[in-house]
């Protein structure tokens, strides 16, 4: 069974940081790109940032220069580091698996940027 369970989300002020975590389960980690969405009401989900298997990064433009991924395929892990946080950030954010067509979600982790 596929598991891919978010933590570290919360409430944070603006101008602060979270360090968001994904630890997958039931998959060859190592064999998938990884990913971190969100999506905020009213809104579509949205690339955040992937990371392929062999580290190659992306990320989505309200992302670059304040968020950066990272995986640990020892742990199988995906990490997201998000800097200098704006209200807009509010979302929350799920964890992506994916490779050749299939994709596997995790739950979602709630981020709330507000003073």
């Amino acid at each position: 069974q596929v598991q891919l369970v978010e933590s570290g989300g919360g409430l944070v002020q603006p101008g602060g940081s979270l360090r968001l975590s994904c630890a997958a389960s039931g998959i060859i980690f190592s064999f998938y790109a990884m990913g971190w969405y969100r999506q905020a009401p009213g809104k579509q989900r949205e690339l955040v940032a992937a990371i392929t298997r062999g580290g190659s990064t992306n990320y989505g433009d309200s992302a670059k220069g304040r968020f950066t991924i990272s995986r640990d395929n020892a742990k199988n892990a995906v990490y997201l580091q998000m800097n200098s946080l704006k209200p807009e950030d509010t979302a929350v954010y799920y964890c992506n698996a994916g490779v050749a067509g299939t994709n596997y979600w995790g739950q979602g982790t709630q981020v709330t940027v507000s003073s």
